[in-house]
């Protein structure tokens, strides 16, 4: 390839004569053929290349796919992010078809950027497509986060459901069952006593199935045992079935005794079998009834947590915030995370965002999870101060390294390998932190405590019209 064709493209036109020779000196022609990389993420950056012909393809990992950035054709620069920031390579390169490139090495590239012009058009390009790469990929990663919760709410809302389909195909028979034994026990001939007793102990079986027995298993076991061994003395069919809502319920031998007081011989065994029978559809009703709660919950939180229907900014309760956002990640947090609350009772409400606001929690709290490996104290600490809100929220796991704390922040930049982060969560952090709401977002670490603070304005800042300076857009 001759220097004329070095000439005619974008970056070489600033250079003189003898610059674009000392520079031609310094380079050398690739080829690559179609479907081979050119480079590959995390790979170390060597050098940056020129395209003379061909078309490339760039990616980035992001969760377990490839996510398309741009396309590179004769005359763009390719790889000049790496050595200008000296990272590794943030993207990977495949040539759609055989292209061929010329090689700048790191010396050559910076006498490149002696050059005005030069300069200008490499600076260009890269800024040109750092705003293309991170849109696409903070649109990719909300998608993402939006998956992993979506998946996470969905286990989550199916153990209620399937708690509630349980208890919905066990209430049918034992509603059958219970109906059987009021007719038995009304063909045992019951006194108007014996009628009044019975109105008791169906009050009383309503009130303990709302508050059902705590034991440790041995006791349960050996509960089960002695009520069983009483309902089949006397003649109760399907004992083992019986019994566990019996003991539920905190009925004991000696308390079913007791109802001899009140019942015949003869009446006794279709009185226990009514008592039984009651109290497994009181406790199935009360089952239920918590499935339905808990159901009723989590979408109360997925509404409150997004901000259905509501203006962008209003007055947020970040307590409230914080709790939602826990619920949204609960699915993470019962591997064994345990958190604990320090929530000042005079918090104000502030001026926010809300879903973006959340966004900011579930970044957080998601990377305490990650670096606790899902074991572990996470603490919320909520505090007015001066006229802000103050968010501390603090996990026990492995310090952050000095060298990483200073970079943290920045856009791409992440200690998980290819694939597994695209190094925008804690950027868009900060930018909604300290640019939406003009708040600030501050990181300390030591080993057993690594803190993310975050202080916000109750009120926005308004400029002279009264307007809220993000009012706009």
């Amino acid at each position: 390839m001759s220097k004329a064709v070095l000439r005619n493209l974008p970056f070489f036109t600033g250079l003189s004569e003898a610059d674009l020779e000392r520079l031609y000196n310094l380079t050398e022609p690739v080829t690559v053929a179609g479907g081979q990389y050119l480079m590959r993420e995390g790979e170390p950056a060597d050098g940056a290349f020129i395209v003379l012909d061909g078309l490339f393809e760039v990616t980035k990992q992001a969760g377990n796919q490839d996510v398309v950035l741009s396309g590179c054709k004769a005359g763009d620069v390719i790889g000049e992010i790496g050595l200008l920031e000296k990272v590794p390579r943030t993207a990977s390169v495949r040539a759609r078809k055989e292209s061929h490139l010329l090689k700048i090495t790191t010396d050559a590239f910076y006498e490149l950027l002696c050059s005005r012009s030069a300069a200008e058009a490499v600076l260009s390009t890269m800024m040109q497509r750092l705003r293309n790469t991170e849109g696409m990929l903070m649109q990719q990663e909300k998608m993402a986060a939006l998956g992993n919760m979506a998946a996470g709410l969905a286990h989550e809302l199916n153990n209620p459901a399937a708690a509630a389909r349980r208890s919905t195909e066990q209430l049918t028979g034992a509603l059958a069952d219970w109906q059987a034994a009021t007719l038995q026990l009304g063909a045992a001939a019951l006194a108007g006593d014996d009628a009044s007793r019975l109105a008791e102990l169906q009050a009383d079986v309503q009130l303990r199935a709302v508050a059902p027995m705590e034991l440790d298993p041995l006791t349960r076991s050996d509960k089960l045992d002695e009520l069983e061994s009483w309902l089949e003395e006397r003649g109760v069919g399907e004992p083992w079935e019986l019994a566990p809502a019996l003991v539920d319920a905190g009925w004991d031998r000696a308390g079913l005794e007791a109802l001899g007081v009140d019942f015949s011989a003869a009446q006794l065994p279709a009185a226990g079998q009514w008592l039984a029978s009651a109290s497994l559809v009181y406790n199935l009703l009360h089952e239920l009834g918590i499935s339905a709660s808990r159901i009723s919950e989590i979408v109360k939180a997925v509404k409150t947590y997004s901000f259905l229907d509501q203006a962008p900014i209003q007055p947020i309760n970040v307590r409230e915030g914080l709790e939602d956002t826990l619920v949204m990640l609960r699915h993470k947090l019962k591997a064994g995370i345990h958190v604990t609350r320090d929530y000042a009772a005079d918090l104000p409400r502030i001026e926010a965002y809300g879903s973006e606001l959340n966004q900011v929690w579930t970044n957080i709290i998601g990377n305490a999870i990650d670096a606790m490996g899902g074991q572990g104290e996470l603490r919320l600490r909520v505090y007015p101060q001066d006229g802000r809100v103050v968010v501390e929220i603090t996990n026990d796991g492995p310090a952050i390294p000095p060298e990483i704390q200073s970079r943290m922040f920045d856009p791409f930049f992440t200690t998980k390998g290819p694939g597994s982060g695209t190094g925008l969560g804690l950027h868009i952090t900060r930018n909604i932190v300290q640019v939406k709401h003009f708040g600030e977002i501050r990181v300390t670490s030591q080993p057993g405590s690594t803190t993310f603070q975050v202080v916000l304005p109750v009120e926005l800042p308004k400029d002279e019209g009264g307007q809220r300076a993000r009012d706009q857009g």
